[in-house]
Formats: C-alpha cells, structure tokens, sequence
C-alpha cells in the first residue's frame, strides 16, 4: 500500500524520455545553472563511472580531468536541472563500477571502445 502510494507520487516527476547510456560511456550532461537572476546551460563532459538506484532517486557520477584534477560531479537522472544527456562515444567494461580510474593518470584513463555493431563475421 505504501509503495503503491510513493510510486504514484513519484511518476509525475520521473523523466519520459531517459536517453541510453551505460557504464564506461562518455556523456554530454546538460546542466541548468543559476546564478542570481540568470539562468544558463552548461555542459559536463565526462566518463561515466558508477550508475545507481531507482525510479526518482537513480543518480550517475561523472569523471573527467580539470588542470591534472579529477573532478566527479553525481547528477540525478530525473532532476529538472538536467536538461540532456547527450551519449558521445560508447566504452567497453567488465565492471558495474568504474573506481579504479581514480587511481588512474593520462592515457591509461581511456577505456576501449565498444563498436555498434556487434556482428560476427566469419
């Protein structure tokens, strides 16, 4: 009965059209920004590390590198403040958490491509 109640509440804010993006892909997020009485975007590029939760409270970190820095920003999936999430090239993990590249510098932060196609010829 509970959750029947909080589902109902919740769908009026989920998203309609969540775009598809996985773990290891590097995404475009499209951010609204406030400050004062002006409004922006700004974009957000990064690779995506780690993806959790659920309905309303599902949220994904981004990682890229500022100045030798890493920076790690968690957006919520269904926040109005994300505007788009914008997929920009698909990367190839074996793992649902991408922690390891923290510890990680320069080239070996890349990760390998995953092609679309994923047809085998023979």
């Amino acid at each position: 009965m509970k959750t029947e109640m909080l589902d109902a509440v919740e769908s009026k804010s989920l998203k309609d059209n969540v775009p598809h993006f996985e773990i290891g892909d590097i995404v475009d997020v499209h951010c609204r920004i406030k400050e004062g009485d002006k409004v922006r975007t700004q974009i957000f590029t990064g690779t995506v590390i780690a993806r959790r939760g659920r309905g309303i409270n599902e949220t994904f970190t981004v990682r890229r590198i500022v100045g030798n820095e890493g920076v790690e920003r968690i957006f919520p999936i269904h926040s109005p403040n994300v505007l788009d999430i914008v997929a920009v090239r698909s990367g190839k993990t074996r793992r649902a958490k991408l922690y390891f590249l923290r510890k990680r510098t320069g080239k070996a932060v890349r990760l390998a491509q995953r092609h679309s196609d994923h047809t085998v010829s023979k």
